[in-house]
């Protein structure tokens, strides 16, 4: 085993383990992918400035989000096909997330259901993202079946409304179920230990949606369904439906426009991640970390802004956090752990942005990151 000293390290296992098919769909963009390497290149241009002399002692990362401790202001976000990462993947990042003391995000599209995650990390409560489908009555029973299994906060996702194209998706035929050309068979048959773990689960569909949708009895259904179910009509007024038909703590997910922000705020969503869908929806959009500092300026008095995208250390992490984003969301970092490691390549990740974040901290002469401002930034360097 090679020794693993960051998220790189995690990736490129990852990518040595992992079917093509599947790695590429986590690790790709829409288009050019000119946005989703602007998400994490945007990030290595802002400069820390180092500060000397000044106690180190006594460090805390701690934070809450949406009034929930964390350990430190990250929280895992909610990714599809995570459970074909490696067998039952939600449930293990779930438990590397509650045994970290930070919030796990449930995609709508995961392969482990609500109920699985639930009844396998002992009912702690974790989030839910919903898509919002057309079938609204499908869509009303998947957030009753959040509620019952106590979910924490509901996480809606705007920018899905329309599937942006993934090139590398098309030329390796993923689909559901994935086409099973010779290449992806022989890719497949070279990847042992994922093939094994595969064979050790039940859990290779879609858990929230076959077998709770009328004529979704399995894969080869589901496909045509889905096809048809991303909402092009989707309102503000839907966020509110969803809003009262929840209860509960909200999260708007996709903003990248104050404009937007400014109507988030208007749908009284407790909390907005700036977020381009990790640049797999429209190629040529800001990067996360550049949209952030408008909004929070135009919005963060009103609301919680978190922000996703790119972040693939804790320095990161830092630099988001000066800039405004009460919280962080980490997806492909914690995806290249589950490929590499399973839970403990998630727990990996996790120690290694926690230990990038507690000692950036200090270096930048701040024990407490509560306390943590543009003045740890270099001017100049940084997205007014």
């Amino acid at each position: 085993m090679p020794v693993i000293t960051n998220i790189e390290d995690l990736r490129l296992l990852a990518k040595a383990r992992v079917p093509r098919m599947f790695y590429d769909y986590a690790d790709s963009g829409s288009w050019t992918e000119s946005t989703y390497r602007a998400n994490s290149d945007d990030f290595q241009k802002i400069k820390l400035r180092q500060r000397v002399a000044i106690n180190m002692e006594n460090r805390s990362t701690a934070s809450t989000m949406i009034d929930q401790k964390v350990a430190m202001p990250v929280a895992i976000a909610p990714t599809g096909l995570t459970g074909m990462q490696c067998a039952d993947g939600e449930i293990k990042a779930a438990n590397a997330a509650k045994k970290f003391g930070i919030p796990f995000t449930l995609s709508t599209m995961s392969i482990c259901s609500i109920e699985d995650v639930a009844a396998e990390t002992g009912g702690h409560p974790f989030w839910f993202q919903l898509y919002v489908m057309k079938d609204r009555d499908f869509i009303e029973r998947l957030i009753d079946r959040a509620k019952a299994a106590h979910c924490s906060a509901l996480v809606i996702t705007l920018d899905l409304q329309i599937l942006g194209q993934r090139h590398k998706d098309l030329k390796n035929g993923l689909s559901a179920p994935p086409k099973l050309t010779i290449p992806n068979i022989i890719n497949m048959v070279t990847k042992v230990r994922w093939g094994l773990g595969m064979l050790g689960t039940k859990r290779h569909g879609f858990g929230n949606i076959v077998g709770h949708v009328k004529g979704v009895e399995n894969m080869g259904s589901l496909s045509e369904w889905t096809a048809k179910q991303f909402d092009p009509g989707l309102s503000w007024n839907d966020v509110e439906w969803i809003k009262k038909r929840w209860g509960g703590k909200v999260i708007i997910k996709g903003i990248q426009d104050v404009e937007d922000a400014r109507l988030a705020v208007n749908s009284g969503a407790d909390a907005m991640i700036v977020s381009n869908h990790g640049g797999r929806q429209l190629d040529g959009a800001p990067s996360s970390i550049t949209a952030l500092p408008a909004i929070v300026d135009a919005v963060g008095k009103d609301i919680e802004v978190h922000m996703d995208g790119g972040i693939r250390s804790g320095q990161d992490v830092l630099k988001a956090r000066a800039l405004g984003a009460r919280g962080t969301y980490i997806g492909r970092a914690f995806l290249y752990g589950l490929g590499a490691m399973g839970e403990e390549g998630v727990t990996k990740a996790l120690e290694i942005i926690h230990k990038e974040l507690d000692l950036t901290m200090a270096f930048c002469g701040h024990t407490n990151v509560e306390n943590v401002d543009k003045g740890i930034l270099l001017p100049g360097t940084y997205p007014m």
